[in-house]
């Protein structure tokens, strides 16, 4: 898995909108949709589920958050 793909998952916990991560990053949505989307990939387990027309982060995701500040705090020292 790649930094900046959890930095991403972080700011989406953050801000719980992949419109609000995109502006955030300066990224468009459709790039920070698809960079979620590899991180799903490789983690191998759902990180995000439906919720009307926008998504939000299942158990798994929520604990992978957890663990990406922990390797984004690991990284930045």
């Amino acid at each position: 898995m790649e930094v900046r793909r959890l930095r991403l998952l972080r700011e989406f916990a953050d801000r719980e909108s992949i419109g609000a991560v995109a502006e955030a990053t300066h990224m468009t949505p459709s790039a920070v949709s698809q960079q979620l989307k590899v991180l799903a990939e490789e983690a191998g387990v759902a990180l995000f589920e439906p919720d009307g027309r926008r998504i939000r982060l299942t158990e798994a995701g929520r604990a992978l958050v957890l663990r990406a500040d922990d390797v984004i705090a690991a990284v930045d020292r």
